[in-house]
């Protein structure tokens, strides 16, 4: 199996205090790690590309580890998760999709509460790419305070030969969420939706 060669790695972090109407009591936090790694199928069609999974895992681990402390340490205050790959040009899109896995259940391990699926975005890309990272609670994929996104990119990758690798993950929904729906004080936990 290939191994994971990384290049750069960047934890970035948001404090929302508040929208424009009043400050909520505890500002929100959004936090994104991202990692440029080498594309190990880059340039050729590789069949079974699946292995490379298992060699992201610790990656993964490592990232949603990161993005637990740059909010505060307490992996109990993470209401909100996603994920993302942009890959270089010479790759493909399901390169990125190797990232759903490793990442998605990195997140889930790490946090209390997370039985809603890791939603998810991946695009081909040149360096600078944006990727638009979708958000959803962690718990139940219905609330609907917690539907949001967070833009990232890094302004020299990935190359046409890399790929960037994206976690997300926040301390709580919109600041101004009043949309109605499922509210987080009313989840009950049992599927990852309600």
């Amino acid at each position: 199996m290939p191994e994971v060669k990384i290049r750069k790695t960047l934890v970035q972090v948001e404090t929302v205090y508040h929208e424009g109407g009043p400050a909520p009591e505890i500002p929100q936090k959004r936090a994104a790690a991202l990692a440029v790694i080498e594309n190990p199928y880059a340039g050729r069609y590789v069949d079974d590309i699946a292995p490379f999974m298992k060699d992201l895992e610790p990656l993964g681990a490592q990232m949603a580890q990161q993005l637990i402390d740059a909010l505060g340490g307490d992996a109990a205050a993470v209401e909100g998760y996603g994920k993302g790959a942009i890959v270089g040009v010479n790759g493909e899109i399901e390169h990125g999709a190797l990232w759903h896995v490793p990442g998605g259940y990195a997140m889930r391990d790490a946090i209390e509460k997370s039985k809603a699926i890791v939603p998810s975005a991946k695009k081909v890309g040149a360096a600078g790419t944006r990727l638009d990272v979708p958000v959803t609670h962690t718990n139940a994929s219905y609330v609907r305070s917690h539907y949001d996104a967070m833009e990232v990119g890094i302004p020299d990758a990935p190359r046409p030969d890399e790929i960037v690798l994206v976690l997300v993950m926040t301390t709580g929904g919109r600041i101004h969420a009043r949309m109605g729906g499922l509210t987080k004080e009313d989840v009950k936990g049992e599927d990852g939706l309600r």
